[in-house]
């Protein structure tokens, strides 16, 4: 753990949709909790389990119900970008996304 703060934000996409927020918004209040104190940990810098999985994009691994992953990117020093939310069953196809989404938010900062 490190004693930096980090702001969090949520990708959005061109037509003002938040593919985080999707997912996020579909599971049930008790995971919604869990994954809040989460989030609320990695603001204060203490990300837990996570690793590198391609280019730039990190995953969070939780350890519960269908083993949720929330894919990010870091947008310099202390900016978590939330991109997608997914569980391990769809890990490939939510990697594929989230690098999309990664990819799409470096190129409209202009940081191709």
């Amino acid at each position: 753990m490190n004693n930096q703060i980090y702001e969090i934000k949520k990708y959005v996409t061109d037509d003002g949709k938040c593919p985080f927020d999707e997912w996020f918004n579909q599971l049930d209040q008790n995971l919604q909790i869990r994954i809040d104190a989460r989030l609320t940990r990695v603001n204060l810098g203490n990300f837990g389990d996570h690793k590198s999985v391609d280019e730039g994009i990190c995953e969070l691994r939780f350890h519960f119900g269908a083993g949720y992953r929330i894919y990010y990117g870091l947008d310099g020093k202390n900016i978590v970008i939330l991109l997608i939310g997914g569980s391990k069953k769809r890990q490939n196809s939510d990697i594929k996304k989230a690098l999309n989404f990664w990819q799409k938010y470096k190129q409209e900062k202009g940081d191709n």
